[in-house]
């Protein structure tokens, strides 16, 4: 059994063994990642603006693991600030289009003038209705403050996905910004960001040759990177959210921002000593910098094992579930020719108290969730996720999400299956 994913909890009842099936909320470090962050407490303990040597190791240290989630994610080291997680990113993006929205209005000339007149004075972002709530929230608040326009771009029921036609229907003349997720946390499901780029990309050119602005593209890739192979020039965006504790990484993150402060704005949101070119400021925390570099080499190095190590086991929990439960079980997250992630399986066992919560919590073996770790304060309703896939909500409430690691093996699911098949007989037998 893997150290990783399996590990023993002293109860009343004894020794009982646990098997981690929540690798989509949170990841345990690498080994190899708290000896890069343990050498740097000890090794790079100066400040990075220091002149002399202890500030200068702990400078290398940083420009390295720059160097290092760049080369992950195929950019280019300038590209790369560090923030202190996905929310930080996510929030600095919707600040920065905010601002520039209102810096290029308030420009002096014709083209200015221009813009004005078509556009007004509300700027406008385009988004989908399954993202994150550190998108979904910050941009619900400009709504509420009477300072921004936003569409939440339904997803589609046949393909879980938000379809590039619609998010490019949704987009105005006074539109500054579209966020969509790489990949959905719950589901799983890949979203079109290539396709959307190129368009957005030829959408572009028509707004410019119109005297419009650009319209700037986001991805909040927190779940894609270290599943799959993520890489900026493909994806064709402006900005990429990336969070370390996703891919066996420290809990802290970076954006990439192409062609940073020269082909698209970043608007700090905290002023201070001048760090990070004074986009990010405040003492570089080089320890998790450090981890977080070391994480990125390893998913360079390694994301192709990883991702099909992850989909045969995703793939194999799926063939017991089928064979278990047969007709009970329905799997939310499989949408016919929609890729997703290759370790989440979102899937519910039909029967009227075989609730989500109230299965995990008759498990004895599994540790998984019924959605997002954000979302626990949800009680039993449905995963609003779900329901916009077009799940039905007797279904949706029954949702268990598992999502595999690196090291989960195929006895680890039997176990869990074992263990999901007892739940259900005792909570059935209560009926």
């Amino acid at each position: 059994m893997s150290l990783i994913t399996c590990f023993t909890e002293e109860d009343s009842l004894g020794c009982q063994l646990q098997v981690y099936m929540d690798y989509n909320a949170t990841t345990p470090l690498e080994p190899d990642v708290i000896r890069a962050m343990t050498e740097a407490m000890r090794e790079a303990w100066g400040n990075p603006s220091s002149p002399y040597p202890a500030g200068r190791k702990a400078k290398d240290v940083i420009r390295a693991a720059r160097g290092s989630l760049a080369n992950m994610i195929g950019a280019t080291p300038q590209d790369i600030v560090f923030t202190s997680g996905g929310t930080e990113s996510n929030n600095l993006v919707i600040h920065s289009a905010l601002r520039h929205f209102h810096k290029v209005h308030s420009l002096k000339g014709d083209m200015a003038e221009c813009h004005r007149q078509a556009l007004g004075a509300m700027p406008h972002f385009v988004t989908c209705t399954v993202e994150h709530d550190s998108i979904r929230l910050p941009l619900e608040h400009l709504v509420e403050e009477q300072v921004a326009a936003v569409t939440f771009v339904p997803v589609s029921q046949v393909s879980g996905r938000a379809e590039v036609d619609d998010v490019l229907a949704a987009v105005r003349p006074a539109t500054c910004l579209v966020t969509v997720m790489l990949a959905n946390n719950e589901t799983g499901v890949v979203m079109p960001i290539p396709e959307l780029g190129r368009r957005l990309r030829a959408l572009n050119q028509q707004r410019a040759a119109s005297g419009l602005p650009a319209v700037l593209l986001h991805t909040d890739a927190a779940q894609a990177v270290g599943k799959r192979r993520v890489d900026v020039g493909e994806l064709g965006v402006d900005f990429l959210t990336i969070v370390g504790h996703k891919f066996y990484g420290p809990r802290i993150g970076a954006l990439y921002v192409r062609g940073l402060g020269v082909l698209t704005p970043l608007y700090p949101m905290l002023f201070g000593g001048g760090q990070e070119r004074s986009f990010r400021p405040g003492t570089e925390n080089t320890p998790m910098i450090a981890g977080l570099g070391k994480a990125a080499e390893l998913v360079t190095e390694n994301c192709e094992a990883y991702e099909a190590h992850m989909r045969d086991v995703r793939d194999y929990l799926e063939e017991r579930l089928a064979a278990e439960f047969d007709k009970k079980i329905h799997l939310n997250s499989l949408f016919p020719g929609t890729e997703r992630l290759p370790n989440t399986c979102n899937f519910s066992i039909r029967g009227p108290r075989l609730q989500g919560r109230l299965v995990l919590a008759q498990c004895r073996t599994l540790l998984a969730s019924v959605g997002a770790a954000c979302h626990t304060d949800h009680g039993d309703r449905p995963s609003p996720v779900l329901l916009g896939c077009g799940i039905p909500f007797d279904v949706a409430r029954n949702a268990l999400r598992l999502s595999v690691g690196r090291s989960t093996t195929r006895a680890e699911v039997d176990l869990v299956v074992q263990d999901l098949k007892q739940a259900v007989a005792r909570l059935e037998g209560q009926a």
